[in-house]
């Protein structure tokens, strides 16, 4: 029997309120063999304290060695087993914008880029390009026309917006043109099945189509394509763990994701101390809270040690905020790790602190990499997170006679 069966089986409804604390790339590395990672090198009074009265471990988003991307990592978290339940990024950004999928659709998840005059990408991100200057040049690429095929842009946020191809015999299953590294050109879009060649060549057309658009352009000149995917079908909340579960987020894709799992998106913050606004205002109205912050995974990326340690400062200052509306469980952990030694995803677990009721404290005196290593969780699938927070909670009857 899987574990969300098993759940659906043993869930009990209560009073009892569960918030989801998440930043995202949260788990770092030390720049030097024995220093500390980010984690440990920010100033995180708040979280020490929950961690003397809390219990520390560590969860793998995939498996042992499998660096995961956001979508897949969030999954995990969200108690869905992410080699299961395959989701492209695609559909999760298009999803986030409020965007419906319906039967016929691809949608994929882009990035302007910077091309030099060769062709070659010099910024993979168009220089972080901002979202009043990004937004007009994903509505422009509207104009591109393909025969027999219907196409949707929509802006996302900074360097990012999606595109949804509609039309008949599209598949979902195309590599992504990205190449991860400058200095080289965007990959022509390869469908990996007979049924996605279609869609690779649609896609083909489309970037030549959008190049000519943007040629001229300082920072946004060309595009990557990532994440194609069809919309997925997800068990909701609901249904699996008997809970009405409300997301607070600012970016599309995290909101994409969560709608996918059937949580209502509530507010509509842009910082947040906005987001810890909404958490306090929609209190009532839920039993569950996922509340996602961004800012520890983009400078992780951006390979910024001293500014990804700020933004986990910036996380640690809204804990109190979340601790006065009294959870009866509170999580705190992030997605996967972004290590800004490594400017990107990486497979090393990710610290996870439990605090509220029914926890058994363990030894540890500060949250952070080395001392989840001594929690006692231990080390498990983040999969497993959910039942975790759902026992804590009161919210599983016993299994067997």
């Amino acid at each position: 029997m899987e574990i969300q069966q098993l759940v659906r089986e043993l869930k009990i409804k209560n009073d009892s309120k569960i918030v989801l604390l998440v930043a995202d790339g949260l788990g770092g590395l030390p720049l030097e063999p024995g220093g500390p990672t980010e984690l440990e090198a920010a100033k995180t009074p708040n979280l020490d304290a929950l961690a003397k009265i809390g219990t520390l471990g560590n969860s793998i988003p995939i498996l042992p060695g499998i660096t995961p991307g956001s979508g897949p990592g969030h999954l995990g978290l969200f108690g869905y087993d992410p080699l299961k339940f395959l989701i492209g990024r695609g559909a999760l950004e298009a999803t986030g914008v409020g965007f419906n999928l319906g039967p016929k659709d691809v949608a994929v998840r882009c990035n302007f880029v910077t091309l030099d005059a060769a062709g070659n990408i010099t910024d993979r991100r168009a220089g972080r390009i901002p979202s009043e200057e990004s937004a007009p040049l994903a509505i422009k690429l509207r104009e591109i026309k393909i025969s027999g095929i219907e196409i949707f842009v929509e802006p996302v946020k900074e360097h990012r917006f999606c595109v949804i191809f509609r039309g008949e015999g599209l598949g979902g299953s195309v590599a992504d043109t990205d190449p991860q590294k400058t200095g080289v050109p965007p990959l022509d879009p390869h469908a990996h099945n007979a049924e996605s060649q279609k869609t690779a060549e649609i896609a083909k057309q489309f970037v030549a189509q959008a190049e000519k658009l943007l040629k001229g352009q300082p920072k946004a000149n060309g595009l990557t394509l990532r994440g194609f995917a069809k919309a997925p079908a997800l068990p909701s909340y609901e249904d699996v763990y008997g809970l009405k579960a409300a997301a607070i987020a600012v970016y599309p894709m995290y909101k994409g994701l969560a709608q996918l799992v059937g949580m209502d998106l509530v507010g509509k913050p842009t910082t947040l101390a906005e987001e810890i606004d909404v958490l306090a205002k929609a209190w009532n109205d839920y039993d569950f809270f996922f509340v996602h912050f961004k800012y520890t995974d983009s400078r992780g990326e951006d390979g910024n040690f001293a500014e990804k340690a700020k933004m986990i400062e910036q996380f640690d200052a809204v804990v109190p905020r979340v601790m006065a509306l009294n959870p009866t469980v509170l999580a705190v952990t992030g997605d996967h790790s972004t290590p800004a030694k490594m400017k990107g995803h990486s497979w090393h677990a990710v610290p996870v602190l439990i605090a509220g009721q029914n926890v058994r404290t363990d030894a540890c005196q500060s949250f952070g990499e080395t001392e989840c290593l001594k929690g006692g969780l231990g080390q498990f699938q983040a999969m497993y997170l959910m039942p975790l927070l759902l026992a804590h909670a009161d919210r599983l009857g016993k299994f067997g006679a």
